[in-house]
Order: structure tokens, then sequence, then C-alpha cells
């Protein structure tokens, strides 16, 4: 595993975005850990954050796109903080878009915030987790009535290898219904490998009870080519 990969696990868990419990998704269902990105609230995190994106875009797409775009809300501090990454890591100045949820009549007029669209923009996606897919659906339409965009990727910090509307995950269904390439900061598998009874600040946080508790989880909702 990539060095930058172990070094965005053990960030995540510094910044309390992963967390193992007992949780329950917004698809309902109970899981044995949890992501979330609004836990990182500071200017070195999203930094951070920014740095470890750019990484991952630039090693599944090179950064030869024009715009990164990040849906409404928690997408809109993504684009900044990776375009921003982008420019110093490797000197690429990517334009960076949002949507707004409700469309602005007034001064700044539309449903976009930052860069405009053009014919023939080049795009790539940036989330935080993708469980079920619903934040793409709901954006792939968003940028199609703007411009005629060619969508060529969607980004996410983790991906949780578990089933979307079928048996395969949901960012393999997203890959197939918009032709379009996906890739990870990290996968799960490669969080629970590194993780697994490794101490981290004097704790263990996937012991041989949480392991039984992700693995059980895995056979309810895995993915099939998890």
């Amino acid at each position: 595993m990539e060095q930058y990969k172990q070094d965005f696990i053990e960030f995540m868990v510094e910044s309390e975005v992963l967390r193992f419990g007992d949780f329950m998704t917004k698809s309902g269902r109970n899981t044995p850990f949890f992501v979330n990105t609004g836990f990182y609230r500071t200017g070195s995190q999203l930094s951070r954050l920014g740095e470890y994106y750019a990484r991952a875009i630039h090693s599944a797409f090179g950064l030869d796109f024009d715009v990164l775009f990040g849906p409404a809300y928690k997408g809109i501090p993504l684009s900044v903080a990776a375009s921003i990454a982008a420019s110093s890591l490797y000197g690429a100045d990517l334009r960076y878009c949002c949507n707004r949820k409700e469309i602005k009549d007034h001064g700044d007029k539309g449903i976009l915030l930052g860069s405009p669209l053009k014919d023939g923009d080049r795009v790539v996606i940036i989330e935080d987790v993708t469980t079920a897919g619903t934040s793409i659906r709901e954006t792939v339409p968003i940028l199609r009535s703007q411009a005629d965009v060619d969508i060529i990727g969607l980004v996410v910090s983790v991906d949780r290898m578990e089933r979307g509307t079928g048996d395969k995950s949901a960012l393999a269904e997203i890959s197939e219904e918009f032709g379009l390439q996906t890739t990870a900061i990290v996968t799960m598998k490669e969080v629970v490998e590194y993780l697994y009874n490794r101490p981290l600040k004097g704790r263990v946080l996937i012991d041989e009870d949480m392991k039984r508790a992700i693995d059980a989880y895995y056979q309810k909702y895995g993915a099939s080519e998890r």
C-alpha cells in the first residue's frame, strides 16, 4: 500500500472522520464503521485532505482535464481544497465548480458556484463517500444541463465496497451507468488490512471483535467484486 494511503487512514482516525462502533447509514444499514468528512473542520485538515485527493486524482486520471466539480454541500470545500493542492503539488491550474441546492436569481445568478462550465470541458467529480450513488445520479443531470461536458471520472475519499442497488458496488454501478472511471483515496479493504490489530496512539481500533463485525457486515452488504 502506498505511503500516502497509510498516512490518510491515520489522518482520518486522528480527525475522528473514521469511527468504529454501531451506526446507521443514510440508506438504513446498520454499520460497524462510519466515515463523516464533516469532521474536517480546520484549515490544516482541509489542506492535508486536499493533498490526499490531489494524489489520488493524479494517480487515476492524471491532470489532463479542466474542471473539478464538487456537489453541494460537502463537495464544495473538497473541490476547493483539491484544486489548490493540485496547483501546489503539480502546478496544475484546474478550475473548480460546485452547485447550489437552490438557484440564485440575483447577483451571481444560476445554480453554479465557481467556474462556469463550457462545452467540451472535461470534468472530474469529487465526493466524500458514495454508498448508494444517489448524489451522483442527481449531479450528472445538473452538469449536463449547463454545458456539453465530458464527465471522465469520480473520486471519493473512501470506497465502502458495499452493494449499491444490485450486487455490484455503488462505484461500479456508477461507472457502468455513466461511462466514467471511479477511484478512491483508499478502500475499506485497505483500511481494515492496515488497522487490524495495529495500535494507533495506544488504541487498537479493529480488534478481533470489530473484525468479526465488519466481516459480518460485508457478508450481508458486500459487493460481489469486493
